[in-house]
């Protein structure tokens, strides 16, 4: 079996090791870390998330500095804030041995003149965000002309959060003999590009296989009614009592509506999304962390960089609209040798989603059964039962049971079993679908009926690679309604008409306030009553006009 010693670590950063309590390289470590010590070259390696990416480039990279000189010398790249922070965290517990070495971190929503001074003091290793990086070179506060590695985290994430051009900015202040160590867990067309134009000839290491999920991960999903969505949620969250999870919805607006719900129900969640204050978010993830939220309901975007090995499910509120996204989603949970459960709450419209996914990421995802409230019951109640059995006693209450036996003498066996139950188990109280005004009225009558319909205008249409087809299923996916709830579907270069019935209306017009989609602002209108179909009004074109 192969050991760290055996890799060509350094006395120091073995002796770290063994005091960290790592015992065996992953196979990422094993692969890459031998080629980072004993060449000097560019790299490309494709790992899931959680596979010890960080130590695979961190001990080469401590072993390469010279803590002799002050230089800035390491720069590493990740896509978020708190990615940024768990980087810094881990390398400085790496370089524990490593006298004088000095690692820090720079990223937005904190003060950029501390940072500035941290850096001035000496920084041997930089942990940045693209576009605090981006700023502090602007101003001359940091110097990485002069970096002898450069360190791409999470590549594709980063990517995918539109720091393309920032990255590329940040590379041009780079020199050319440096090595680019480029870590990703897929590699779409801009992480390809990147490797192109700033790599020379990098040595490719894929651990896993492209776009492939951690064999830990068991990938589920159900078959629902999209209105049925929260019920089957709550269903999930009741089948597994000690699950500790994501929750994973496609918007800002569905995110909190989700975690809000979840609290009013007496679930311990919380909301992580891009409304929130850095202070906010911080505060959330601190929760989760420290188990004291059990289910933390996200949008994509807020969720990357998050690194917690005990998770144990990741819930699909929503499909996201790349598949990639999916793999990094169901890489959340499966960490650190742990199995985990993947979980797509799937309307029927989305089958064609599901086969794409199980083709790209070559898996298989398992359609399961919801089970009904009594066996739910049961299995709540078989749970309770068996945890109960395994709590260890922690006093000896034999002094108290001449009090106990008065205090409770009127009651039978059974009776003190039900109040422990009544106590412990909250009842299940699954909701019904939500009926909303005139919806049991056949999908065939709901078109003849215009005067309960209302037509609505939105400001995408075939210039934004939308049908019909697939504007109805995004309109579906965002509402999380049914699929005859939406109906005349008409797609305009420019701009789109869509039906619903009146009941739907503070519906559709709360969740698109303020909706942002890759950065731009989504207008959905009431038309009126004449314009049911045809040209929009001058105030519509006006809004249909592309905002960035």
């Amino acid at each position: 079996m192969t050991t760290f010693q055996s890799l060509g670590l350094q006395p120091d950063l073995i002796n770290t090791i063994d005091a960290l309590g790592f015992e065996n390289p992953t196979p990422v470590q094993e692969k890459v870390i031998p080629v980072l010590l004993n060449q000097d070259t560019d790299i490309v390696a494709l790992a899931q998330t959680g596979t010890g990416k960080t130590a695979a480039f961190g001990f080469p990279l401590l072993q390469k500095l010279d803590t002799k000189q002050r230089e800035t010398q390491g720069l590493i790249l990740a896509p978020t804030r708190e990615l940024c922070l768990q980087i810094t965290t881990e390398m400085e517990r790496y370089s524990a041995g490593q006298k004088g070495m000095s690692i820090v971190a720079i990223y937005g929503g904190a003060n950029i003149n501390e940072q500035a001074k941290k850096i001035k003091k000496g920084a041997h290793v930089v942990v940045a965000t693209p576009g605090r990086l981006k700023d502090m070179i602007k101003r001359k506060l940091v110097n990485i002309q002069d970096i002898s590695y450069c360190v791409l985290d999470e590549a594709d994430e980063m990517l995918n959060m539109g720091f393309y051009e920032d990255i590329k900015s940040i590379l041009t202040h780079t020199p050319n003999t440096k090595n680019t160590w480029l870590f990703s867990a897929t590699m779409p067309n801009e992480v390809h590009r990147i490797a192109q134009k700033f790599m020379h000839n990098p040595v490719e290491i894929e651990v896993g296989g492209r776009n492939t999920g951690t064999k830990m991960v068991e990938h589920q999903y159900y078959v629902i009614n999209a209105r049925e969505r929260y019920q089957t949620l709550q269903i999930l969250i009741n089948l597994y009592p000690d699950i500790f999870g994501c929750i994973f919805c496609r918007t800002k607006i569905e995110t909190q509506k989700v975690a809000e719900r979840l609290q009013e129900d007496g679930y311990k969640a919380a909301a992580l999304h891009g409304d929130l204050s850095q202070n906010q978010r911080d505060a959330v993830m601190q929760s989760f962390r420290k188990k004291k939220i059990q289910l933390l309901v996200a949008t994509d975007v807020a969720a990357r960089g998050i690194d917690v090995d005990d998770i144990t499910h990741v819930i699909n509120y929503q499909l996201p609209d790349e598949i990639e996204v999916y793999t990094h989603r169901s890489g959340r949970t499966g960490r650190a040798g742990k199995k985990g459960i993947s979980i797509i709450l799937l309307p029927k419209s989305h089958l064609r989603k599901l086969k794409l996914i199980q083709n790209k990421m070559q898996i298989k995802i398992k359609e399961m059964e919801l089970p009904n409230a009594q066996n739910l019951q049961k299995l709540q109640l078989d749970h309770w039962v068996r945890t109960l059995k395994e709590t260890p006693l922690n006093g000896d209450f034999h002094d108290y049971f001449q009090e106990l036996n008065s205090a409770f003498e009127s009651y039978s066996k059974e009776d003190l079993l039900a109040l422990m139950l009544s106590k412990d188990l909250k009842p299940i109280k699954l909701e019904k679908p939500v009926q909303r005004e005139d919806t049991q009225a056949s999908s065939g009558s709901k078109r003849n009926r215009k005067s309960k319909n209302d037509r609505y205008f939105i400001n995408i249409g075939a210039r934004d690679q939308y049908e019909w087809t697939s504007l109805k299923d995004f309109l579906r996916a965002t509402l999380s309604v049914g699929r005859d709830d939406i109906f005349q579907v008409e797609v305009m270069k420019n701009f789109s008409f869509f039906s619903m019935e009146h009941g739907f209306k503070d519906l559709v017009l709360s969740t698109f306030e303020n909706f942002m989609l890759d950065q731009r602002a989504i207008s959905v209108e009431l038309t009126k009553k004449e314009k049911t179909f045809g040209s929009p009004s001058k105030k519509m074109k006006k809004r249909s006009k592309f905002k960035k």
